[in-house]
C-alpha cells in the first residue's frame, strides 16, 4: 500500500481530498501547515488546526502539524516586503507555492516515507510522452494552476490533486455524504499574514511610507498619497480624490520621484496595454521547444479569462510578449502564465508594461 502526505488547511477540498485517497487505496497522512504567527492578524490558524483534528479522527487517519513559520518570514514574506518597497505587487500565493509547499512542506512528506505529497488543488497532473504537466482543474471557475505554474515535471511526479477533476459543487456533496464538519465551511480569502486588517495599516507596521504627490497624466497634482506601496495599478477606493466626473483609478507608479499617477475612467486608455516584459521565466516542462513568435494563451491575474498573446522573444532572462487585445490594469510584480488549450506551460514576473 503506497502511503500519500496530504497538505489539510481545514477547509473542505483537502478534506474531500482525504476521503477520495482513501477510497483509492492509499494509506493517508494528515499534514497541517502553520506559516504565519501574529496575534494581530486574526490568522485562523487555531481554528483551522482543530478542524483538520476533527475530520481526521472522523476519517481514521494519522496527523501532524507543522511549524513553518520562520522560513516563511524568511523565503515569502520578506521576499514580499522587498517587492512592496520597489512599488510592485507580489503575489505571496504563487511564492509561498514555490517556496514551502512543494519544497519544504514536499521534503517533509518524503521523510515521513510518503510516496506522494497530495493537496486540494483545483487543478490536474497529466502525464503526456511520459513528461509529467499541470492541467487546469474541470471547475474553471475554481482553477488554481495559475498559482502553481512554478512546479516543475520533475516535482508533479510526485504530486496528487485528488479533487482536480470535480466541481466545487460536487466536492462539498462528498462531504455532506460523509457528515464531514467543514462540509459548509466558507473558502478563505485574501492573505494569512493580513487577516481581516485593512492592508494599508498591515503594511505601516514593515514598510517606511513617505507621502507625495497624486498627479494626472498631464501632470496636473490634484491630493496626496500615503505611499506608493499602499496603491497598486487599476486601483478606485482610497484615493480620496474629490470632484467631477467619473472615478479616478491609478495607472502608473513613479518610484523615483514618489508621484502617483491617476485618471478617469474605468476604461481610460491609460490603463490598456498590449506588450510587456517579465523575468524569473518558469516552465513546467524545462525541455519545451519555442519557435517564435510563439501563439499561446495567457494570464495576466487569477479568474482572468484566456488571452490571445505570443511570446515575442527570450533574450536575457527576460521574456517579451504581445497581446491580441490591449489588457486591462497589468501590474508590475504579478505573474503572467502561459497555457496551451487547457495545459500549464509555466509563467514569469511581469516586471514592465509597454503602452
Amino acid at each position: 500500500m503506497k502511503t500519500v502526505a496530504l497538505g489539510m488547511s481545514g477547509g473542505v477540498d483537502s478534506s474531500v481530498a482525504a476521503i477520495l485517497l482513501k477510497q483509492q487505496g492509499y494509506r493517508v497522512i494528515g499534514l497541517f501547515m502553520k506559516n504565519w504567527q501574529d496575534d494581530k492578524s486574526n490568522c485562523s490558524a487555531k481554528e483551522d488546526y482543530l478542524d483538520v483534528v476533527k475530520v481526521c479522527q472522523l476519517l481514521n487517519i494519522p496527523y501532524y502539524s507543522i511549524n513553518f513559520v520562520e522560513e516563511y518570514k524568511k523565503l515569502v514574506f520578506e521576499k514580499c516586503l522587498t517587492e512592496f518597497k520597489k512599488g510592485f505587487t507580489p503575489n505571496p500565493d504563487i511564492l509561498c507555492n514555490k517556496e514551502i509547499k512543494f519544497k519544504l512542506f514536499l521534503n517533509k512528506a518524503l521523510q515521513l516515507n510518503a510516496n506522494f505529497l497530495a493537496t486540494g488543488h483545483y487543478c490536474q497532473n497529466e502525464v503526456i510522452n511520459n513528461k509529467n504537466h499541470l492541467k487546469k482543474g474541470n471547475d474553471i471557475t475554481k482553477d488554481q494552476s495559475y498559482f502553481l505554474y512554478t512546479l516543475k515535471s520533475s516535482i508533479l511526479e510526485k504530486i496528487l490533486f485528488p479533487i482536480g477533476h470535480l466541481t466545487k459543487k460536487e466536492v462539498r456533496e462528498i462531504a455532506k455524504k460523509n457528515n464531514l464538519i467543514n462540509a459548509n465551511k466558507k473558502d478563505s480569502t485574501g492573505i494569512c499574514f493580513i487577516g481581516k486588517r485593512n492592508f494599508k495599516d498591515f503594511l505601516k507596521d514593515f514598510i517606511p511610507f513617505e507621502k507625495g504627490e497624486i498627479r494626472t497624466i498631464d501632470n496636473k497634482i490634484i491630493g496626496s498619497h500615503d505611499g506608493l506601496s499602499f496603491y497598486t495599478i487599476g486601483q478606485r477606493k482610497g484615493l480620496k480624490i474629490g470632484g467631477e466626473g467619473d472615478a479616478w483609478f491609478v495607472v502608473d507608479k513613479d518610484v523615483k520621484n514618489n508621484i502617483l499617477y491617476v485618471s478617469q475612467g474605468k476604461e481610460s486608455i491609460e490603463l490598456f496595454s498590449n506588450k510587456l516584459i517579465a523575468n524569473d521565466l518558469t516552465f513546467v516542462n524545462e525541455n519545451i521547444n519555442l519557435t517564435f513568435p510563439y501563439k499561446c494563451l495567457a494570464k495576466v491575474r487569477y479568474r482572468q479569462t484566456d488571452q490571445k498573446c505570443q511570446i515575442d522573444k527570450i533574450e536575457n532572462g527576460n521574456i517579451y510578449v504581445s497581446f491580441e487585445t490591449e489588457q486591462r490594469a497589468v501590474t508590475l510584480g504579478q505573474s503572467i502564465v502561459f497555457y496551451k488549450d487547457t495545459i500549464c506551460l509555466g509563467g514569469a514576473i511581469i516586471t514592465k508594461v509597454i503602452k
